[in-house]
């Protein structure tokens, strides 16, 4: 059975979308880890709640970005995970971390990417009067949210719109999305080779695999 190990910041909602569907099956796996740059993030406490192993670690116990990131790779390498999942993690990751799990680290982004890397998607999709926003679960590369797009699910955006509602909209799509994904790389039908994403020994486009 295939291990993942989680990395969080906050709620924790991915974390327990993934956590679902492990214990239903959808993912043949399991998780073996949950770690946070956040002692108070509300993931740990799901995580513990599911009997997974919690664990934090802050940045200000480091001398910088590099060294926080290799203590966080020991740690989460004595877990042997077959794959490592971002789900809500707040911290912009060093050169050598992204190195050391290249292809087989994923993470979730609350953009149609490219567009909107980094914060603030749903604010920016609002300002621009798009009609339609959305997520995407792509492999992680060195490029801030630029990896190879695996899968996008579209949502649509209304003039009335709060950010909150567009959150809402787009977080459920991600809770269907993410697992999907993590189940597809855990069956061995997903793979990230010559900079894009394969699926079933196919190349995928630039958007990702098409997803209704």
């Amino acid at each position: 059975m295939k291990r993942l190990v989680v990395l969080v910041s906050g709620q924790g909602s991915n974390l327990q979308a993934i956590l679902d569907a492990c214990q239903q099956g959808q993912i043949r796996g399991s998780i073996a880890a949950v770690f946070s740059n956040k002692p108070d993030a509300y993931a740990l406490t799901r995580a513990s709640e599911a009997g997974v192993p919690a664990h934090a670690l802050t940045a200000s116990q480091f001398a910088d970005r590099e060294a926080f990131d290799r203590q966080l790779m020991l740690e989460i390498d004595a877990y042997a995970p077959d794959l490592v999942v971002l789900a809500g993690y707040m911290r912009i990751l060093s050169p050598i971390f992204v190195q050391h799990y290249a292809g087989r680290m994923l993470n979730i982004h609350p953009s149609l990417l490219p567009k909107y890397p980094g914060l603030h998607t749903h604010r920016q999709a609002i300002e621009n009067g798009d009609e339609e926003h959305g997520t995407s679960v792509h492999f992680v590369t060195e490029q801030l949210d630029g990896g190879p797009v695996i899968l996008q699910a579209k949502v649509p955006v209304f003039a009335e719109d709060s950010e909150a509602e567009v959150n809402a909209r787009v977080q459920h799509q991600e809770h269907a999305i993410y697992p999907l994904v993590v189940s597809w790389f855990v069956d061995g039908r997903l793979a990230m080779r010559e900079g894009a994403a394969w699926l079933d020994n196919e190349k995928l486009p630039p958007e990702g695999h098409a997803f209704d």
